[in-house]
């Protein structure tokens, strides 16, 4: 889930995108309105955490102008607890609202609500052979055992089993997982990879994550005759 933090206090942007990372999250940062506004018409976002207080272009404007050109999700921020303030937002089309100061397990709890909505139909579940992924408590099981995994390699994970059975190269792993695009020769995504697969393969039988070489890697159950590698 990549999300964008349009935040001009320095300490509270930062505190957000060190949270958010931990979990797993890719994060970027704006500082003001004009870039904020950018990024979020420039780039594609699961999500948008708004300041109301911003220069350049206050959080309002940066909403309307969202608004008439895509329905990302946005939670608005503002250190003002105004009932006006917090309609004004709604009416402008944000999906959530939170005053400054606010718990980081409140935001994360809607953020979720936020992204299971969002979903509709896309099971927060994802089941591949013996191995159960949780989206939603970040857990993950292989034949009833909880892995224990890091952030970036439950992000690794998800990234794979959403599009299980699919060739993902490297490139897009890396854009998904850590929101960088780096040399060919990089190997980011092979040490990643193998730390994977030590703790969801090395410990069973039936191996799930496969390298297609040339290609990228592959999450799928496969018939044991036909598993390769």
């Amino acid at each position: 889930m990549k999300i964008l933090i349009v935040e001009d206090e320095n300490k509270t942007a930062d505190y957000l995108q060190r949270g958010l990372s931990e979990q797993g999250y890719v994060v970027e940062l704006a500082h003001n309105g004009p870039d904020g506004q950018h990024y979020a018409l420039q780039y594609e976002y699961d999500l948008i955490i708004l300041d109301v207080m911003l220069p350049g272009a206050d959080g309002f404007s940066v909403l309307r102008a969202i608004r008439a050109a895509k329905q990302t999700p946005v939670i608005m921020l503002t250190a003002r607890d105004r009932v006006d303030d917090r309609v004004k937002g709604l009416r402008e089309g944000a999906d959530d609202y939170l005053v400054k100061p606010f718990s980081f397990i409140e935001l994360l709890a809607r953020l979720q609500a936020i992204a299971r909505r969002g979903r509709g139909q896309d099971p927060m579940q994802i089941g591949v052979g013996d191995l159960q992924i949780d989206l939603l408590s970040r857990r993950a099981l292989r034949d009833g055992k909880r892995l224990d995994l890091t952030a970036k390699e439950f992000a690794l994970l998800a990234t794979l089993a959403r599009r299980q059975g699919e060739i993902i190269s490297k490139t897009v792993i890396a854009e998904q997982v850590w929101d960088v695009n780096f040399e060919s020769n990089a190997n980011v995504v092979e040490v990643a990879i193998k730390r994977l697969r030590a703790k969801i393969d090395a410990p069973f039988r039936h191996k799930l994550l496969h390298t297609i070489r040339g290609m990228g890697y592959v999450l799928e159950a496969r018939d044991e005759d036909a598993e390769l590698e």
